[in-house]
């Protein structure tokens, strides 16, 4: 699941923006709940990037299935479809694993059973995200013959309506599939801002710091929740983000960051068990008693572990954990395989 030979930088950092901002996310949630939710710093970089750190890595998500949307259904399910699903299936099953003394120890066994076989319908906690890919991978394919300004406009309109029926796939469907779906259909427009702003930096610098300010008053004068407001703020934000990522390449300073981005699967799935160890260290050795540290710590410690993680088993058996075996393939695409 790492870096291939033919990646595209900016892409790479993008992802490596929005990966960090979720870890961050859920670092921050873990604290409020040893700290009973004091506030922090690092609150405020969350709620800043809310509107944008989602909706981009869907978006940066759906630039490239334009490669593949006319292959065969069997290509299409085995690459866009089960490849997903292997890495959901297992790893809810190590969390499950991992976390279900304690969630035992809450609500029972039964409960905890339940849990899971229910989060194989509604998707279970940070691994959403994961779930959610072959829904939207699977609607664009079968949406390709219709006309984009009317499948954009009807998703764009789930978006504005703000659902909240409990079905979570549904709800999240609502929530995003906008943005991955302009990935799809206006990867051309992406690409060109991406172009534009790598060859004009000064420019493309002031543009951000005037987005920033922007984005900042809309979120902290509480206007980001306004259903136009968020799907307009949403798209700045993540046109932002494809302005500073284009940038990034000039510098080595954010190498890692690309590096992230181009794992940023690995990071995605394992990131909860270093973060979570980190979480339970810091409160137990109390250290730190700043909140907004300790969840930069934890959140340094879940992007790092995740991907120490990947290092350490990338050539061993259990090699598993972030490659799909070759076994686990779309009947069609094993027999072709194999033949």
């Amino acid at each position: 699941m790492g870096a291939g030979r033919s990646r595209i930088d900016w892409i790479d950092y993008a992802k490596g923006i929005c990966i960090v901002l979720v870890v961050m996310l859920y670092a921050v949630e873990w604290i409020d709940g040893v700290t009973g939710g004091r506030d922090s710093w690092l609150h405020r970089v969350v709620e800043f990037a809310q509107p944008f750190r989602m909706p981009d890595f869907f978006l940066v998500s759906g630039l490239l299935p334009a490669r593949t949307i006319g292959r065969d259904w069997a290509a299409y399910l085995d690459r866009k479809v089960l490849h997903f699903a292997y890495f959901y299936v297992l790893w809810l099953t190590i969390a499950f694993v991992l976390l279900g003394p304690w969630m035992a120890a809450k609500g029972g066994w039964d409960a905890t059973g339940a849990l899971y076989l229910r989060s194989f319908v509604r998707p279970y906690s940070w691994l959403w995200f994961i779930y959610m890919l072959p829904v939207f991978f699977v609607v664009t394919k079968l949406a390709v013959r219709l006309p984009a300004a009317l499948v954009w406009t009807a998703a764009a309109a789930l978006h504005v309506a703000a659902l909240d029926t409990n079905f979570k796939v549904f709800d999240k469907f609502a929530q995003y599939y906008v943005f991955f779906y302009s990935g799809y259909a206006f990867a051309p427009l992406a690409f060109r801002l991406a172009a534009w702003a790598a060859a004009r930096p000064r420019t493309s610098l002031l543009a951000l710091a005037a987005w920033a300010a922007f984005e900042a008053y809309v979120v902290f004068g509480g206007y980001s929740s306004l259903p136009l407001v968020s799907l307009g703020i949403s798209f700045i934000g993540i046109a932002a983000v494809i302005g500073a990522s284009a940038l990034m390449p000039a510098s080595r300073l954010f190498d890692p960051l690309r590096y992230c981005g181009a794992n940023s699967i690995v990071i995605y799935l394992a990131f909860f068990i270093p973060g979570m160890a980190a979480r339970i260290a810091l409160t137990r050795l109390n250290l730190v008693d700043d909140p907004g540290t300790m969840a930069l710590l934890v959140t340094f410690a879940g992007v790092v572990g995740a991907l120490l993680m990947y290092w350490t088993v990338r050539d061993t058996r259990l090699r598993f954990l972030f490659s799909r075996p070759a076994w686990f393939a779309w009947p069609a695409r094993r027999a072709a395989a194999t033949a």
